[in-house]
């Protein structure tokens, strides 16, 4: 998975250079990776996300203005337009943007059913209009982005994306149209469904 992530990055010929964050100790990324052009394996992951994120812009020696893209190794299926897509839109934009699909389902909320805690029951049926999935990449200044996560964790700001770091400071990232292949693959038959895919 993480070698098709990282493919995905290199078939667009304006990103200079895939950073691959890994956890100080992982053996297997450099291995995985062997032989692919512009891929650099820094072992500097952290203990979230977030921190992980932070410690890869620090080691990548990026200027503040340079643009990066924040990837999931975890969405193997990223295609060539949607990436495309992303970069084309936010190189024009102060502050950047992160590929997303909108709502397409009824949304629900939910909570556990005290009879029985392994069920959930409905609480509530939420208004899907302006509603969207967050996909990577995600694509932002790497100083803008730094600044962010610095912010966000000394507020004790929860950050699930780089975007949400970024609201949290107040600015309002672009949603550009991703693609359903580049979803996730979270759950064991997500296994088989990207396998189809690639």
């Amino acid at each position: 998975m993480l070698r098709h992530a990282v493919l995905a990055l290199l078939a667009d010929p304006r990103i200079r250079e895939v950073r691959v964050a890994v956890a100080p100790d992982d053996p297997w990324a450099a291995q995985a990776l062997a032989g692919l052009p512009r891929t650099v394996v820094s072992h500097c992951g952290g203990d979230t996300r977030a921190a992980t994120v932070a410690h890869a812009l620090a080691d990548s020696g990026a200027a503040a203005d340079d643009w990066v893209l924040v990837h999931d190794a975890a969405r193997p299926g990223l295609p060539a337009d949607a990436l495309g897509r992303l970069i084309d839109a936010c190189l024009g934009d102060a502050v950047g943007g992160l590929l997303a699909l909108p709502v397409a389902d009824t949304v629900k909320g939910g909570r556990l059913d005290t009879a029985s805690p392994a069920r959930v029951r409905v609480t509530r049926t939420l208004d899907r209009d302006g509603l969207w999935l967050a996909q990577t990449p995600q694509m932002f200044r790497a100083g803008m982005l730094a600044d962010a996560l610095r912010a966000a964790a000394r507020a004790g700001v929860p950050v699930t994306d780089e975007a949400s770091a970024l609201e949290a400071a107040g600015h309002a990232p672009l949603l550009v149209p991703g693609a359903l292949r580049n979803f996730k693959v979270t759950w064991p038959d997500d296994f088989d469904l990207m396998e189809k895919w690639l």
